[in-house]
């Protein structure tokens, strides 16, 4: 055993002797579950009272520093609500751009009071974001094509494209999507895109022509006048809209 090795292993039987000594038992699996499955599901009925359960343990010690702990736990927790909320059917760039935006700002706090602030905050809004987007049963093939739009969404797409991927042909699977969905394909791949930009908006920094070119709008304008279709106001007007909620 090298000493990287043995130093790990002595680290983590010093911290069982600690808790076994002191009666403070970690945080069990269990408790750390119903949070993740309120958020997996969108059970937006749910947030307050599951947030409301106490503890069945101590939280983990990740730094000696109560600030710098506070925030690598919190770290740790995004990174699982992040997972929970994919697995909810949140599509992975809006997951992770939420994740991302979290992180920064949970690094910019100056109080565990904050910190823990920010958490409750963050259990709620993937909660929120999983229930908004209303995971839908299709069949398996408009299930593995709607994962395939998704992880695409910084990609051309097409229809060929798709169809190969589903193993049918280009008629079938325009048919059988509008059928599923009530959209056509080039329709919902555009209210996918919108709904990645929306949430680009709140959680990045990315300039509106940053976010039409990640998300491969033919132009700037095009994008501002799609996302007007769907959302009913600009790139612009809608990233300040929500950053002034923000402020209240």
């Amino acid at each position: 055993m090298d000493d990287q090795s043995k130093a790990v292993e002595i680290l983590r039987e010093y911290q069982l002797f600690r808790r076994r000594e002191d009666t403070q038992p970690h945080m069990s699996y269990a408790h750390e579950k119903e949070r993740h499955r309120v958020i997996s599901e969108g059970r937006v009925d749910e947030i307050e009272q599951v947030m409301a359960i106490p503890p069945d343990g101590t939280m983990g010690i990740l730094s000696k520093d109560e600030l710098r702990n506070a925030k690598n736990m919190f770290i740790s927790a995004i990174t699982l609500f992040t997972r929970s909320a994919m697995d909810g059917g949140l599509p992975e760039e809006t997951a992770y751009a939420m994740s991302d935006s979290y992180i920064q700002n949970g690094e910019a706090c100056t109080s565990v009071r904050e910190i823990d602030h920010l958490y409750q905050k963050a259990v709620r809004e993937f909660t929120c974001a999983v229930a908004e987007k209303g995971k839908k049963h299709y069949s398996t093939v408009t299930e593995n094509v709607i994962h395939f739009i998704h992880i695409h969404l910084h990609e051309k797409i097409t229809l060929e494209s798709a169809a190969q991927k589903a193993g049918i042909s280009p008629c079938h699977l325009s048919r059988t999507f509008k059928k599923e969905t009530g959209m056509s394909f080039v329709d919902y791949i555009q209210k996918e895109r919108v709904e990645a930009a929306r949430h680009m908006l709140i959680y990045s920094e990315y300039t509106i022509s940053e976010i039409s070119e990640y998300l491969h709008f033919s132009t700037e304008s095009y994008f501002i006048r799609i996302f007007r279709k769907y959302m009913e106001t600009t790139p612009a007007r809608y990233r300040k809209y929500y950053r002034e909620q923000e402020r209240w």
